[in-house]
């Protein structure tokens, strides 16, 4: 029974973070714009954000918000501005030429500012969380086993990590990068918009009742 509930946990988490969003479009803009490690950090920062989202959601944050709707609303306006303010950034420099030598990226964006983007990003849709406290809340046993406190949270930073890290290879070659180089200033323009759009739809969700 209980290794069945794991089972089916890791089965919707796999089904929910291969989905196209805004977490897919910064890991595979890092991974060929700026590197293959660079990429590999902003995935171990998503993944870093699941784990997060997988212990709120085991204490009971979908009781939370429920209970504070005015919580709720403020985090989905706070994470809507995080993603139009990422969304302005690219767009701010998708004029400009980019190169690819390891002194530009080191310069561009430090290895540990790559992980903490990744980490706000994933962070930045409390929407997630309560994807992560539904699923949990219906297949979770009545009694949690203290175990399950560890094995939960690790399990969704592998599923995330995993994933993004796989995205992050396969796009970090040489290819994808010469493409990417040829067609810059569309590509980011369509990424900024994307993730600005993704924003403004959270926020107005916010206001809906």
């Amino acid at each position: 029974m209980l290794l069945s509930s794991l089972m089916a946990i890791a089965a919707v988490l796999i089904m929910g973070v291969i989905s196209p969003g805004p977490s897919f479009i910064y890991v595979a803009r890092n991974a060929v714009a700026r590197s293959r490690l660079h990429g590999l950090l902003t995935a171990l920062g998503m993944g870093t954000g699941a784990a997060i989202f997988s212990i709120m959601a085991m204490f009971g944050l979908e009781r939370i918000l429920i209970a504070l709707p005015e919580l709720f609303t403020g985090l989905k306006i706070a994470g809507g501005l995080y993603l139009i303010w990422m969304g302005y950034k690219i767009a701010k420099n998708a004029s400009k030429p980019f190169s690819v030598t390891s002194e530009s990226l080191s310069e561009a964006h430090s290895l540990l500012g790559t992980w903490r983007d990744g980490l706000l990003t994933q962070l930045s849709n409390p929407k997630t969380a309560l994807v992560f406290a539904s699923i949990f809340t219906a297949l979770l046993p009545k009694e949690i086993p203290g175990y399950f406190y560890y094995i939960i949270p690790l399990m969704a930073f592998v599923i995330d990590a995993g994933w993004y890290s796989l995205v992050a290879i396969l796009l970090s070659s040489k290819r994808p990068r010469d493409i990417y180089l040829r067609l810059k200033r569309a590509i980011d323009t369509i990424s900024s918009a994307i993730l600005v759009l993704l924003g403004v739809k959270i926020i107005f969700t916010a206001f809906q009742k």
